[in-house]
């Protein structure tokens, strides 16, 4: 019951800084799960599963594109994720590394997740280079994720 008690006390504060590290299970491309705990990449954004875009005349499932991505990157290796806050879903908000790789940023290196500026400026820099390689998203056409969640589609 303590445990239980404790754990509530955490997760209702706005700021609790935690070190998870672990075997990681990807929810999508912007969400895994270490230990139990749901943890939403800090200052990225990624397609939604269900979301498509177009490359070369052609959809492409880029939400589920950007999902294998994060597999492939985190593979069966340990994850490190370093966060101090929580989202409205009660996901802790992290970096997360491989050894010392940084997952969140190699995501937006691949074109595969934009930098969330609403959140975070930390990406954007990853993000301008992956546009101008025309990377990922950037060699096609794409709804950003956040406009695609409000109802925006491609035509």
């Amino acid at each position: 019951m303590k445990w239980t008690y404790g754990f509530l006390l955490v997760m209702l504060c706005t700021a609790a800084y935690a070190d998870v590290v672990g075997h990681a299970r990807v929810v999508d491309g912007d969400t895994i799960e270490v230990n139990r705990i749901r943890i939403r990449l800090n200052g990225i954004d990624t397609p939604e599963s269900l979301q498509t875009c177009k490359r070369n005349g052609s959809i492409w499932a880029c939400g589920r594109e950007a999902t294998k991505m994060a597999e492939r990157l985190i593979g069966d290796r340990k994850v490190r994720c370093i966060g101090d806050s929580y989202d409205r879903y009660r996901r802790l908000i992290a970096d997360c590394f491989v050894h010392d790789i940084n997952i969140n940023a190699m995501l937006v290196k691949l074109g595969m997740a934009l930098a969330y500026r609403q959140y975070s400026m930390e990406y954007v820099a990853a993000e301008e280079m992956a546009r101008q390689e025309k990377l990922g998203l950037w060699s096609g056409e794409f709804i950003a994720p956040w406009a695609w969640r409000r109802g925006e589609r491609l035509p």
